[in-house]
């Protein structure tokens, strides 16, 4: 398992349009992902369930990648945090 933190830069947090384009992007990835904020934490397929965490702006969140392309999907999910969120 490869994990990262990241916080979240976009003013809105993570809404609507940006989980979807996370899940989205998730499921083009050969890794299992998960994102976690405090004591929660989302699969990273789950759309409702990433919403529902309740991710603002200047929140930090974990992202943890294991099985398959670890590495590749690792460095696929901080692209795209870096471009999105």
């Amino acid at each position: 398992m490869l994990s990262f933190t990241y916080t979240i830069t976009d003013e809105m947090g993570i809404h609507a349009r940006p989980a979807g384009l996370l899940v989205k992007k998730v499921k083009e990835l050969d890794s299992k992902v998960t994102i976690r904020r405090g004591e929660a934490s989302a699969e990273g397929t789950r759309l409702m369930a990433i919403m529902a965490m309740g991710i603002k702006c200047k929140d930090e969140v974990s992202i943890e990648v294991e099985g398959g392309d670890e590495e590749a999907s690792l460095a696929a999910m901080k692209a795209f945090f870096e471009e999105n969120l």
